[in-house]
């Protein structure tokens, strides 16, 4: 190679050098301008524009929980729905806050019959992305039960619009059912939910043809708004 040569070569060697150098801090400064653009929009925030019914689901099953008291029916004026922060590795607030329904049911039996009878009686819509607190009391107009009638509670917290006909339980539990038992909703946007049997589950036994009148001096339900 004769000298020309190689002084032809060597420079264009140094410019395909420099423009590839160029290339590589190029698609840095891009990676890095793009995690910026992403922290800038979420501001730090969780990300839930995408998410499904079920998603939702899953992130109000960490944030629900019901303030009771041990061995106190829903009638009890200290009984009430909490929606905060989830209790999850990723307790950020969401970039969106999702629309929330709390709803009540009432769950009836007669004497004259065995099934059970389920009529919403009272829904809360709220919005809730962690951040905050909400509280919903509950109403004080439900009926804690009459001679002859076995009353209990269905509550339940879930995501989006209120639940139509096809989405509530198609096997209704009994008014005296365990707090435990399983509701098995025809969907999947229901986070949490609670039964509340009747405060005295023994008297609304078929074999007692009459329930008595529930006892005096009782607390009433605590009618606390979100």
């Amino acid at each position: 190679m004769t000298n020309e040569e190689t002084m032809h070569t060597n420079p264009t060697r140094l410019r395909r050098g420099a423009l590839t150098a160029c290339a590589a801090v190029l698609a840095l400064l891009t990676a890095g301008c793009s995690k910026a653009s992403e922290t800038t929009q979420t501001g730090g925030c969780r990300a839930d524009d995408g998410w499904s019914g079920r998603q939702k689901a899953a992130w109000l099953r960490g944030a629900v929980s019901f303030r009771t008291v041990e061995g106190t029916a829903a009638s009890d004026a200290r009984t009430s729905v909490v929606v905060g922060a989830p209790r999850s590795a990723d307790a950020r607030r969401l970039c969106r806050p999702l629309d929330v329904q709390v709803e009540f049911w009432t769950l009836t039996t007669t004497t004259a019959t065995t099934r059970t009878e389920s009529s919403s009686v009272r829904r809360y819509h709220l919005f809730a992305d962690g951040g905050r607190t909400r509280t919903v009391g509950f109403p004080g107009d439900l009926p804690a039960g009459r001679d002859g009638v076995c009353v209990g509670v269905l509550a339940a917290v879930y995501a989006g619009e209120p639940l139509t006909e096809r989405e509530l339980p198609r096997v209704t539990p009994g008014p005296s059912a365990d707090e435990h038992t399983p509701v098995r909703f025809a969907t999947d946007r229901v986070g949490a939910y609670r039964l509340f049997p009747p405060p005295d589950p023994a008297r609304c036994a078929p074999s007692r043809p009459n329930a008595g009148p529930p006892p005096t001096g009782e607390p009433g339900w605590d009618p606390f708004h979100p």
